[in-house]
């Protein structure tokens, strides 16, 4: 785990590979077919799907100790080295430094939302609903920008392709045990964080809040996270600006490990006016509030998977909840641009970035070290 948590570059889809590579084919922890399988399952779960199914392979192969112990290394290295960015962010910012030495990193943020929003459409939308869905969510997510539109466009992509579950092939289903007692944890967590949230108005108690409702949310893996966190930290609450969180999200694609970490940098610079250790307090609430709910929801789900995947109603919302994600990712590129400066270097830079991802097997982080190389050398 620790290695895979020091090399696995490039988001989900290339975490998988170097799964099946380490946990199936060298170490031979599960099958193929069981790899393919539990990945299909936290697809379907908000949260973070590359951390959703390393805890869900400790789980299987140790139980519920391993699969701590597995998304504690997981998520650890990332997790300091975003905490070390956001105080050197807040260092920067506190003693009027110029970011102009990542003045390349921003719109190559932009490039990289564009290509995940390619590549997530193109996956997952297939029928002319999905398309209607995404581009529907992509108009009301660019328009209306309040943190609650989201989790209502969600259900109601959800609800409509649910509706068309007559369309999936009828499987066998045999009566479901449940173990509830994960799904109340999760429940009782939120309800808990809201109502301390809001009556002793503290921020540390606020934030956990905040991305354990995020994380509670978010289908789709870490591209989808961005709407969500730009729309609620840096335009509602103010807790960051644009270029700190451009940087910040160029950052985190140029590091191994979850792509969900990008909130422990959030939660770093949103506590900054607390000093170090309340940055520290800062980033690690949020790194347990994002990344607790999906392991609640994992530990409930996992123990009655195999029936609960026959049902095609499960199946059928699926895709609207993906048509949907796409949408707001679409919109979310066209939003991180907005506080740019609209300049011909600044669009190319976006287009560069956009085709070396879809043309090139150029890794992200190389691209990031060449554009801060670019920006500290050239003025």
């Amino acid at each position: 785990m620790l290695k895979l948590a020091l090399t696995a570059f490039g988001g989900p889809q290339a975490h998988i590979a170097m799964m099946l590579s380490l946990m199936v084919d060298k170490r031979r922890y599960l099958t193929e077919k069981e790899l393919i399988e539990l990945n299909a399952l936290c697809q379907i779960l908000p949260g973070p799907t590359s951390t959703q199914t390393l805890t869900a392979i400790g789980f299987r192969v140790g139980g519920p100790n391993l699969a701590y112990l597995t998304l504690l290394v997981w998520i650890t290295p990332t997790a300091i080295l975003m905490t070390i960015a956001g105080i050197a962010m807040a260092y920067l910012h506190r003693n009027n430094i110029p970011l102009s030495f990542m003045r390349f990193i921003q719109p190559m943020a932009v490039g990289f939302v564009a290509f995940a929003a390619y590549k997530i459409s193109f996956k997952v939308v297939e029928t002319k609903i999905g398309v209607i869905l995404m581009v529907l969510a992509a108009i009301i997510s660019y328009f209306f920008k309040s943190p609650w539109v989201f989790p209502i466009l969600l259900i109601s992509g959800a609800s409509v392709t649910a509706l068309r579950f007559k369309s999936h092939p009828q499987e066998q289903n045999k009566k479901i045990k449940i173990e509830w007692s994960n799904f109340i944890l999760f429940i009782a967590v939120l309800i808990t964080a809201a109502i301390l949230g809001g009556t002793t108005r503290l921020l540390p108690i606020r934030l956990f809040e905040n991305f354990y409702r995020n994380g509670s949310l978010i289908f789709g893996g870490g591209q989808v996270l961005i709407p969500f966190m730009y729309t609620e930290f840096v335009q509602f609450k103010g807790y960051l600006t644009s270029k700190e969180f451009l940087s910040g999200f160029a950052l985190s694609q140029a590091i191994p490990g979850p792509t969900f970490i990008f909130c422990t940098y959030i939660g770093t610079l949103a506590m900054r006016g607390y000093g170090i250790w309340g940055q520290l307090l800062g980033a690690f609430v949020a790194t347990v509030g994002i990344f607790l709910p999906g392991t609640f929801l994992i530990f409930f789900i996992i123990r009655f998977w195999d029936e609960l995947k026959k049902y095609r109603i499960i199946k059928a919302s699926l895709e609207g909840i993906n048509a949907v994600s796409s949408g707001m990712v679409c919109a979310a590129a066209i939003l991180l641009y907005h506080p740019i400066e609209n300049s011909l270097l600044n669009f190319s830079i976006v287009v560069i970035t956009f085709s070396l991802l879809l043309w090139t097997k150029t890794p992200p982080y190389i691209l990031i070290l060449f554009g801060l190389v670019a920006g500290i050398f050239i003025k």
